[in-house]
């Protein structure tokens, strides 16, 4: 599998993220043909739906009747902590922190998950339907640090075919064609237009994720020439500096100061208009104010001081 093999080093265990629907037993059925006893399996367990405990024994006899190794995964749901904290995100972190700890304890270098070309255009729809920038419109990535998406060539029709073609009946998660869920309701609105040329579409997602690691990359390299760092706080000299670049520069010093902060987008965003107007701001726990030096406009940055509590 030649996807496999761009993303993952050569003689590397993999663990495939197994849910039982169609996207990831073909990843399965192809991770193990292509690697045969370095693949290894997991499938989360959320506790979220009744029926999930079964689904999870089942991919595990499926795993034992082809010879792959696989564990269940289970840990309580963290609770709700911010505002954007719902049941779908703490899911998928603690899926994620789940899969993390248990390819640690293989010593599998990557973890594959079976995203595809379909949910890059949801994906890709769904940002930019909330106003994301390059970085949200980057869609989903082929590699994010150790985890690995290889059938982001492949559509949902090719994946359900070729597990049809095993003789396998995959789970079906009532969640996805549920109308209480926006991806749902977007993939059944997409359903029903033909002109769409997904290939395309992923091809404009990889090239804006190019933009963003360019992006990202000058960004981290002025820092170094125009960002200050002691042990008061941060400043900036933004002078004539992009948007972008001050916004960037603007939630990284924020971050080394408050790292627990919530920086939504917009919030930045707001923040950086609000300082080049003479008016400081607060974002987390971090005081942002102004300053007119005669080589031109600072952002600075402090820790806040104490609220009062009486």
């Amino acid at each position: 599998m030649r996807d496999l093999a761009a993303l993952a080093d050569p003689d590397a265990r993999v663990l495939v993220a197994v849910s039982g629907g169609p996207d990831s037993l073909a990843l399965l059925l192809l991770a193990h043909a292509a690697l045969g006893t370095r693949c290894h399996a997991a499938t989360v367990d959320h506790g979220l739906r009744p029926e999930a405990t079964d689904e999870a024994k089942w991919v595990a006899h499926l795993c034992a009747a082809r010879g792959i190794d696989h564990a269940i995964l289970t840990a309580p749901l963290p609770d709700r902590a911010g505002r954007t904290a719902n049941v779908s995100a703490r899911a998928r972190a603690l899926r994620y922190r789940l899969l993390e700890y248990h390819a640690d304890a293989i010593g599998a270098g990557v973890i594959a998950t079976a995203h595809h070309a379909d949910d890059q255009l949801e994906t890709l729809i769904m940002r930019l339907n909330r106003g994301a920038g390059v970085a949200g419109l980057a869609g989903v990535r082929a590699r994010v640090g150790r985890i690995i998406r290889p059938l982001l060539g492949w559509r949902h029709a090719e994946l359900v075919a070729l597990v049809a073609e095993h003789g396998i009946a995959a789970i079906d998660d009532p969640s996805n064609v549920s109308d209480r869920f926006d991806r749902a309701r977007l993939r059944k609105a997409l359903g029903r237009i033909d002109w769409l040329d997904i290939d395309r579409v992923g091809a404009s997602a990889r090239a804006l994720g190019d933009a963003e690691d360019a992006i990202a990359w000058m960004v981290r390299r002025l820092e170094v020439e125009v960002c200050r760092h002691d042990a008061d706080g941060s400043t900036i000299a933004a002078g004539d500096l992009p948007f972008e670049v001050r916004r960037r520069l603007l939630e990284r010093c924020v971050a080394r100061l408050d790292p627990g902060a919530e920086l939504r987008g917009g919030a930045v965003a707001d923040a950086v208009h609000l300082l080049d107007t003479g008016q400081a701001t607060m974002l987390g726990d971090v005081l942002c104010t102004p300053r007119h030096p005669e080589t031109g406009l600072e952002y600075c940055f402090s820790a806040a001081p104490p609220r009062r509590t009486g």
